[in-house]
């Protein structure tokens, strides 16, 4: 687990800065995550800091990433 601020959803990638500078966008969000946390919608939610959990998929030569869970700080 990691720490990561919420940044945007925008053109359906979810973004997220780390601690150490980093920033990734997430194409998948698992669905019980989306459930607890509305972050296509909820304004509220942007610039909150999580405890998240992902995966990198490897798809050929793409390489998707997707947050299997997130836990507010």
């Amino acid at each position: 687990m990691r720490t990561a601020v919420f940044k945007s959803y925008k053109n359906g990638l979810y973004k997220f800065w780390f601690e150490n500078g980093e920033e990734l966008s997430f194409e998948e969000v698992h669905p019980r995550v989306l459930k607890q946390f509305d972050l296509r919608n909820d304004k509220s939610l942007i610039d909150k800091d999580f405890r998240i959990t992902f995966v990198e998929d490897e798809d050929g030569d793409d390489v998707i990433y997707r947050v299997e869970s997130l836990k507010p700080i």
